[in-house]
């Protein structure tokens, strides 16, 4: 890729063009900036409630990772076949892909779990797109939160992708322990995630 003076490059492929302009985006403090299927999107700061939910979550799953994994908000993951490339609200990742001294991005494929928390500005990314391109790019587990489902807050686990699909291993409301698989084996209470 060869980088002209000013707002031009030239790239060798479309996915090397669009993290460029990724990279070049500003947007408000706090906002996230992601490419969803081939789109750069961004998204206003999440609510209070949101974090709360991702710090539970958070907190219950350092119980039981390895001592050599880390869990990161909005940690970048590529999926250059959707082309994708996501800040999920949790991830599971190797501590050593974070400390390899450059600036590539990290591999879905490489995250243990991935968890999104629905807002009305994600729904459908977090529910449709990001469902698919996780599963496309072999991501283990994907958790999603959703307090804007109908009928009322849900929490469902989808795991075994198998091509743009998962399967869902649990489907539940938001107050029943969901319970995740190896290498987790750990119940994740819910009783007290906001917005019950």
């Amino acid at each position: 890729m060869r980088e002209f003076e000013g707002d031009y490059i030239l790239a060798d492929n479309a996915w090397d063009e669009i993290v460029w302009v990724w990279r070049q985006t500003e947007a408000p403090k706090g906002c996230k900036v992601e490419i969803v299927e081939g789109l750069i999107t961004v998204t206003p700061l999440s609510s209070v409630a949101h974090n709360d939910i991702a710090e539970r979550v958070q907190r219950r799953l350092y119980d039981v990772i390895p001592e050599e994994w880390g869990i990161y908000q909005r940690l970048p993951l590529a999926v250059p076949g959707r082309p994708g490339l996501f800040e999920p609200d949790l991830a599971v990742v190797p501590e050593a892909l974070l400390r390899r001294g450059d600036e590539h991005l990290i591999p879905a494929s490489e995250a243990e779990l991935v968890g999104e928390i629905v807002s009305s500005a994600t729904a459908t990314n977090d529910r449709v797109h990001k469902l698919a391109g996780y599963a496309q790019a072999g991501t283990p587990l994907y958790l999603l939160i959703d307090g804007l489902a109908p009928g009322g807050p849900t929490v469902t686990l989808y795991g075994e992708p198998d091509g743009e699909t998962y399967r869902v291993l649990y489907a539940g409301k938001v107050g029943d322990p969901v319970v995740l698989p190896a290498p987790f084996q750990c119940a994740l209470a819910t009783t007290e995630f906001p917005g019950r």
